[in-house]
């Protein structure tokens, strides 16, 4: 077995659960059991159409430059070549759907309940075996047909949709394993399916094809029978539910496909509003899912509303706090806080490389909801926006929205301070973790995230990896890992695994003020460390452009770590105790002041290995070598270590 899949992990696993998931999942095992017997066929469908369809002259709507963009991609495509997570590819041509060419290493053939995915040395890394599968890019290839009519590409989509379901039948390999993965394909079959309607191949690929008919069928019937459960029912049970309710919506032609509905869209609707804090950010507290849901949801209401099925009013709703709340949270570059867990997972993909994730999302609001008066401005544009907008009817839920932007979110605990020259801050006193597992959470308690017009001054590192690599896991996690302070060596929560804590530290705001223009003022303490209290204070003053941060410790006299990463634009000169800090944005030279408490013993560090230290990950599977400050010394409880960033110009 793995370290992830030890025993000692089954056991810690086991703890976090309560009796109503054992209970489901001892059901689970037993159910896996049984189907390891033949398979069922599809029921036979006769007569079947397509009706979902964009309506007439959507894709005229998409900008240009959008349109631009994503025939370069596609046509980067079908040369073969695609990057997925730091590894640039050329095997898309004709692909091997089981092979993973980060480590050269294959799939096993064997039943699907049999692979052990989080086994790097036995499988590769699963990520890029699944990636690929997600047919994510087959989405794009599909949307340049719309646009141009050019049917090679609709040609390459049905030749890779022939080939995966020829070399993955049901329960068969590494695709079978994970909810979300079939829940995404879904989403992308439907899409595909819409995308290539006016090809003459696309009913003899989808409706009128007994091996699509045999996918689809199994799909939802896999997903009906192994919903993420309990501890596990974060973003993965919303793409389980809404790539069901998509495909059950467009492709309904299965005697059971008003059941899957009518199930899928339950658990949406329930899982939605259990993700989702009332002020509308996403309660696993990592930004890139929160984009995630939020694609997924937008989806499923284009689906519901393009097959005339109605939404409980809650759908809506928590869409619609949750898209005001990214409004609210993004900086002067429209780019939300870099905080837990990111996999640069997507929900639709139908743009190119170089179109802004969160400016589309944003203007998919704006299409579906209307935006406010404090938005800020979008002007980027995309393909997903009118595409999707083409099919929702916009209808805003009757509901008291802010009248203007939030700063403070009580029950995230996340606080944005904002000051003069695009200064932005992020000050984390939440919650460690969504659930019992906390399983995309970092040991991040009183972390602060600084950026001076969207450049990351003092920066959340990110997050690299999940599998296969458990020290730099480990490390992208840490506390040591975030801008924040640690005691005696050891993280605020403690880790039983890659996505799994077994104490979390509690936090709390006392204050947080961002009423007055000229200081704006946040203080939160946490109790991840027995016998210590840490309490931080940030003051944000507009005149002179500084930012002050306050650390105390109460409680017996410890060793202490104070940790400063730097964004990878940044360069340091660190003297003593102050760091003269610089960069360019847009061609002009930018300049900061850094000084650090004297009680402390500081040292630079940058892209070290063993035991990494210094690093920023820009995405996941990326990773460059960045400067961080980190000051050695003790924390004796009477003491406080104070911090000052002064920005020049």
């Amino acid at each position: 077995m793995t370290g992830s899949t030890s025993v000692g992990w089954y056991l810690r696993r086991l703890s976090r659960m309560g009796p109503q998931e054992v209970a489901g999942r001892v059901s689970d095992a037993v159910r896996r059991r049984r189907w390891r017997s033949p398979l069922p066929d599809a029921p036979s469908v006769t007569g079947a159409r397509f009706t979902a369809l964009l309506p007439d002259r959507a894709t005229t709507a998409v900008p240009p430059d959008a349109a631009k963009r994503l025939i370069a991609e596609a046509d980067r495509l079908m040369a073969g070549h695609v990057e997925y997570f730091g590894v640039e590819r050329d095997d898309l041509v004709d692909p091997d759907w089981w092979y993973d060419p980060k480590t050269g290493r294959r799939a096993p053939g064997v039943h699907a309940f049999d692979v052990p995915y989080r086994d790097e040395d036995a499988i590769g890394d699963v990520k890029q075996i699944w990636e690929p599968s997600r047919h994510q890019y087959l989405t794009v290839l599909a949307a340049a047909y719309a646009l141009t009519g050019d049917e090679r590409y609709a040609e390459r989509v049905a030749e890779h949709l022939r080939s995966w379901w020829a070399a993955n039948p049901p329960l068969h390999g590494v695709h079978w394993i994970s909810g979300i993965e079939l829940g995404i394909r879904l989403l992308s079959w439907v899409w595909i399916r819409r995308l290539l309607d006016g090809w003459p191949g696309a009913p003899g690929l989808f409706e009128g094809n007994p091996a699509a008919l045999h996918q689809i069928w199994h799909h939802q019937r896999w997903l009906a029978a192994f919903p993420s459960r309990g501890s596990s029912a974060n973003n993965h049970v919303i793409a389980e539910a809404a790539g069901q309710f998509a495909a059950a919506c467009a492709f309904g032609w299965f005697p059971s496909s008003a059941r899957w509905r009518a199930d899928a869209l339950r658990s949406l609707e329930r899982h939605l509003r259990s993700n989702t804090f009332g002020s509308g950010l996403n309660r696993e507290l990592a930004t890139e899912y929160h984009g995630l849901v939020l694609e997924l949801g937008l989806a499923a209401v284009a689906e519901a509303d393009a097959a005339g099925v109605p939404l409980p009013a809650s759908v809506r709703l928590v869409l619609l706090r949750m898209t005001d709340a990214l409004a609210a949270v993004v900086d002067n570059r429209l780019r939300p806080p870099r905080q837990g867990d990111a996999d640069d997972g997507h929900g639709l993909v139908v743009d190119g490389e170089g179109t802004d994730r969160w400016a589309s999302l944003l203007a998919t609001g704006d299409a579906v909801f209307g935006r406010l008066d404090w938005w800020p401005d979008v002007t980027a544009t995309s393909v997903r926006t009118p595409l999707l907008a083409a099919l929702v009817r916009p209808a805003a839920p009757a509901v008291t929205r802010p009248a203007s932007r939030p700063a403070h979110f009580a029950d995230a605990g996340m606080t944005i301070l904002r000051g003069p020259g695009e200064i932005w801050c992020r000050c984390d006193g939440g919650p460690h973790g969504f659930l019992s597992i906390a399983a995309h959470a970092h040991a991040d308690a009183l972390a602060v995230e600084v950026r001076h017009d969207g450049v990351d001054v003092l920066a959340d590192p990110g997050t690299f990896c999940y599998h296969g690599q458990p020290e730099w896991r480990q490390y992208f996690r840490s506390t040591l890992g975030h801008n924040t302070l640690r005691l005696d060596g050891g993280d605020q929560s403690l880790s039983g695994g890659p996505f799994l804590w077994t104490r979390h530290a509690r936090s709390s705001v006392l204050a947080a003020d961002t009423s007055d223009e000229r200081v704006s003022r946040w203080c939160a303490e946490h109790d991840g460390y027995p016998r210590s209290v840490h309490r931080r204070r940030v003051e944000l003053t507009a005149q002179t452009r500084e930012l002050r941060v306050i650390d105390e410790v109460r409680g017996p006299r410890r060793a202490a770590q104070l940790a400063f990463h730097l964004g990878p634009a940044i360069t340091a000169d660190l003297v003593g105790n102050r760091a003269h800090l610089s960069w360019t944005r847009d061609g002009e030279d930018r300049s900061a002041v850094l000084d650090l408490p004297q009680q402390l013993n500081w040292r630079a560090h940058r892209g070290a290995s063993d035991p990494p230290l210094g690093w920023y990950s820009a995405g996941f599977g990326r990773k460059e070598p960045t400067t961080v400050l980190l000051g050695d010394g003790f924390a004796d409880g009477v003491q406080g270590f104070t911090t000052v960033l002064r920005f020049r110009g």
